[in-house]
């Protein structure tokens, strides 16, 4: 299991939350996904690494701003 820690920009409530959760957890391989509103830090755990391309067209699709590293 890999998981990694993405900073996302723009959440503000829990309707935000569940839009990430829910289109991140559509990335195929991912097993969870855990957002933290307070920082604004989502956690993305899969069986194999996940292209950041993916999660950042995920966070888009759900309306938010992947924060590059």
């Amino acid at each position: 299991m890999v998981s990694t820690t993405y900073q996302v920009k723009g959440m503000t409530c829990g309707h935000c939350v569940s839009a990430v959760s829910a289109e991140v957890g559509a990335i195929e391989g991912v097993r969870d996904v855990q957002v933290d509103l307070g920082t604004g830090q989502v956690t993305v755990s899969s069986e194999q690494p996940v292209a950041v391309e993916a999660v950042r067209a995920a966070v888009d699709e759900a309306g938010y701003d992947l924060v590059e590293a």
